[in-house]
């Protein structure tokens, strides 16, 4: 069964730090392109971020430019978001997914093959 299974999450004051993992169950990542998406209260789901399978291609949305970096570590199947800089606007449910091969920017969540089951980030003073 494919799953992927976001950690990380948590609470933060404004202008603070977390980082995301994205851990792939059952299937080999490295030949995923993954999307990091939020969805905050009363909102529809964004993208925030993508990578593409080996890495070198990488796109942000404009608001987190700057702030979030996304990588990957295809040897140990995970995916990270450094998420720096914090702001009370990024709060939401953070989900990663995939599909298998190409997927450019992520753009289209019903492209997505897999969806992990999101994590809460709260930031607020």
């Amino acid at each position: 069964q494919l799953q992927l299974v976001e950690s990380g999450g948590g609470l933060v004051q404004p202008g603070g730090s977390l980082r995301l993992s994205c851990a792939a169950s059952g299937f080999t990542l490295e030949f995923y392109t993954i999307g990091w998406f939020r969805q905050a209260p009363g909102k529809e789901r964004e993208g925030v971020s993508c990578i593409s399978k080996s890495g070198a291609g990488i796109t942000y949305a404009d608001s987190v430019k700057g702030r979030f970096t996304i990588s990957r570590d295809n040897a140990e199947n995970v995916v990270y978001l450094q998420m720096n800089s914090l702001k009370p606007e990024d709060t939401g449910v953070y989900y990663c997914a995939g599909r298998r091969g190409g997927w450019s920017a992520c753009a289209g969540s019903g492209l997505a093959n897999v969806w992990g089951q999101g994590t809460q980030v709260t930031v607020s003073s």
